[in-house]
Order: structure tokens, then C-alpha cells, then sequence
């Protein structure tokens, strides 16, 4: 039987950050702007005021303290608080395309291996930059890589559902390895205009290697010992920015055509049933929670993330069991509990077991439990 190997992870970090008083003031000048273009309506009760928001509040309600993200004036620029990332000719690789690359790149070094030893590339993330050709076949191209590639989306579960599809093609043997990675330009779907979430998401890409057991030394990776995922409909996390926008004028640049989201209901229905995912995933192994030694959870929140982890312990967890990059990279999507992966792993004893959980928009929850060789 072939078992799958977690064997490197790879990251870009975009260089650029954004701190929250930096944010706030941006978001504070614009609040000024609008009260003051509509002072008339705002007098007559006609139109609420908008509200400042404060670097107090975004820590408090987030945890979040900055975020990296690919470009930084047009987002602070009051006057237009949205990123500039200018189109390519199609001769030149994308955005998404060069981000991959340089996390993928990583992720190979880590193993010891090059794109020779890869057959297949998924792009699995919240939003791609085209719909076709496929981003995962671009990157493959990139690489060099003589395989096959593909795209697939379950917004913020989309590295977790995509580490479970690399699984599938390694045990069931279409594949000797395959890369799994997430290139998240979350900061392009963000309003920047909305005080409750103008503050959430960071840009960032992460990479995942998962080869066969027997190609990687003793000692060296994590293996894959079962993956889960689930997903139940919910309008509570949505995007509706899509190809038929241009067929009904109306709806043309409406909030809802960016990231919107409904931060309590999310709360409260997301955080147990992500606890009884990952308590029945355990079970189903064999495992109890008191066997895990680090919990890789998805970075949206910290307050949720601090939930979930007592939910699963039957106690609050120490940040060496759960840690967090949420207050560095903020929210990035599928890439967070890869980022906290990537960071938090190496120091792991052979034996440990841990839990890559993400979960967001669908809902959707993917957990996947690893074992250090």
C-alpha cells in the first residue's frame, strides 16, 4: 500500500506590509470624505454617518496587528482603497503564477528534490486570477514539470481539500508527488471601505510537497495518516463577483461583489462544528485529543481559534500547542494553517501528532492529521 508523505512546505511573503494605525488612518480620512459629501443627507436622517474604526478595535475583535500584501499605496490612498496590480501582456507569468514559484521553489529545496520529481500541480485557493487557463497549469509550465495541473476553489478550505486530493493521487499511484499550493491575493477581493472588515485579510502563498513514503528518508517529513473534510451551505460568507456579473448591469460594483460576511453567525456556527470535525476525524483514527501535540489551525480569528482549540482539548491551549501567525499575515485564506505548518513544525519529535485544519466560506472544514516521521 502506498502511504503519502508530507515531505516540504515552501512560503512567499509578499514585502510590503500594512500595520493597523496605518490602516486606520486610511480608513479614519476616508470616513471624513464621505461624511463630509453627504453632510446634507447624514443632517436629514437620510443617510447614517460612517463610523472611524481603531487599531484597539481591530485587536481586540481580530488579533491582528499587520499584514503583508502585494501592493500598499493604492490600498491606503483614500481616495481609491484598493490594491494596484497592473495587468500582464499574457507572455509574461502572472501574479499568482510568480508567487507559486518562488513557494514552490522552497518546498522542493526542503525535500532535497527537484521538478523532475513532481508529476502534478494543484492551485488550490479562495480566488484565481483567471478563470483559464488554469493557474496550476501555468505554474506547472513555470517549473518545468512534465505532469499534469489544475485549479480548484473551496475558498479559505482550499489547501486542506487540496493536501486531500495530492493524497488521493499519490496512494491510488497517478502521481509520485505532487505540489499543493496556495497563492492568496486576498487583499484584491477585501472592502477596504467596510469598517467591520476592512481589516481582515493579508495577501501570501504557501506550498506543500506530498510525495510517497518509500522516495522519502527515514525521519525526514510528516506522514499523512487520514484526511476529512466537510461542507454544509451557508450564505454567511459570500463573494458574488463572477462572469455573469456583466449580464445584469445592475448588480455592478455592489458590496456584495466583494468580500462580505455575516463575523457573529460565522462565530457561533463555525467553531463547533470545526471542534466535531476534528474530534471525529480523531476518532476515527484511533486517536483521542490528548494524543495531539500541535493543532495547525486555519488564521482567520483568534478568538474563534482559541474556541475551537478548548472545544477539541476539553481546556484552553497554549500558544506552543495552537500557535498563531494571524497577528503577522492576518487572514490569508487557505494559506493560514499552512503558514502556521510551515513555521511551526521543525521542532517536532518523531512520533507527534498534529492537525492542519481550515475552514471558511461554504462552509467548508478539511482536516488533515500528520504524524512526524
Amino acid at each position: 500500500m502506498i502511504k503519502a508523505v508530507i515531505s516540504g512546505t515552501g512560503l512567499y511573503t509578499p514585502p510590503a506590509t500594512i500595520d493597523n494605525d496605518e490602516l486606520v488612518a486610511s480608513f479614519n480620512q476616508y470616513v471624513d470624505m464621505f461624511n463630509a459629501e453627504h453632510a446634507g443627507e447624514i443632517e436629514r436622517g437620510e443617510r447614517p454617518p460612517l463610523q472611524y474604526s481603531s487599531s484597539a478595535f481591530i485587536e481586540k475583535a481580530s488579533g491582528i496587528k499587520r499584514r503583508h500584501v502585494i501592493d500598499k499605496d493604492g490600498i491606503l490612498d483614500p481616495n481609491r482603497m484598493v490594491p494596484r496590480i497592473p495587468e500582464r501582456p499574457n507572455d509574461q507569468p502572472s501574479v499568482q503564477c510568480e508567487m507559486a514559484v518562488a513557494a514552490c521553489r522552497e518546498a522542493l529545496a526542503q525535500a532535497g528534490r527537484t521538478a523532475a520529481d513532481v508529476d502534478a500541480v494543484i492551485v488550490a485557493c479562495s480566488n484565481m486570477q483567471r478563470p483559464y487557463p488554469a493557474i496550476a497549469i501555468e505554474v506547472q509550465d513555470a517549473l518545468d514539470i512534465d505532469g499534469f495541473a489544475y485549479d480548484m476553489n473551496v475558498a479559505c478550505s482550499s489547501a486542506t481539500f487540496g493536501l486531500q486530493a495530492a493524497v488521493n493521487s499519490v496512494e491510488n499511484g497517478a502521481a509520485r508527488a505532487v505540489l499543493v499550493v496556495s497563492p492568496e491575493i486576498c487583499s484584491g477581493h477585501l472592502n477596504f471601505r467596510d469598517r467591520d472588515s476592512h481589516f481582515i485579510f493579508g495577501d501570501a502563498c504557501t506550498a506543500i510537497l506530498v510525495e510517497r513514503e518509500e522516495n522519502v528518508r527515514d525521519g525526514e517529513g510528516f506522514e499523512i495518516l487520514g484526511t476529512r473534510l466537510k461542507t454544509r451551505f451557508s450564505n454567511n460568507i459570500r463573494n458574488n463577483f463572477g462572469f455573469l456579473n456583466r449580464a445584469d448591469e445592475s448588480g455592478i460594483g455592489q458590496p456584495d461583489k466583494l468580500f462580505v460576511q455575516e463575523g457573529r453567525k460565522v462565530f457561533k456556527e463555525v467553531s463547533p462544528m470545526v471542534a466535531q470535525t476534528i474530534q471525529e476525524h480523531l476518532q476515527g483514527l484511533g486517536l483521542a485529543p490528548e494524543n495531539l501535540r500541535r493543532m495547525w489551525l486555519h488564521q482567520a480569528n483568534l478568538n474563534m481559534n482559541q474556541l475551537i482549540a478548548r472545544k477539541v482539548l476539553g481546556r484552553d491551549a497554549t500558544e506552543d500547542e495552537a500557535p498563531v501567525i494571524l497577528d503577522e499575515y492576518a487572514n490569508t485564506s487557505s494559506a493560514g494553517s499552512i503558514i502556521a505548518f510551515h513555521k511551526y513544525k521543525d521542532d517536532l519529535a518523531s512520533g507527534d501528532l498534529g492537525v492542519i485544519c481550515s475552514f471558511g466560506a461554504g462552509y467548508s472544514i478539511g482536516s488533515v492529521v500528520v504524524r512526524r516521521r
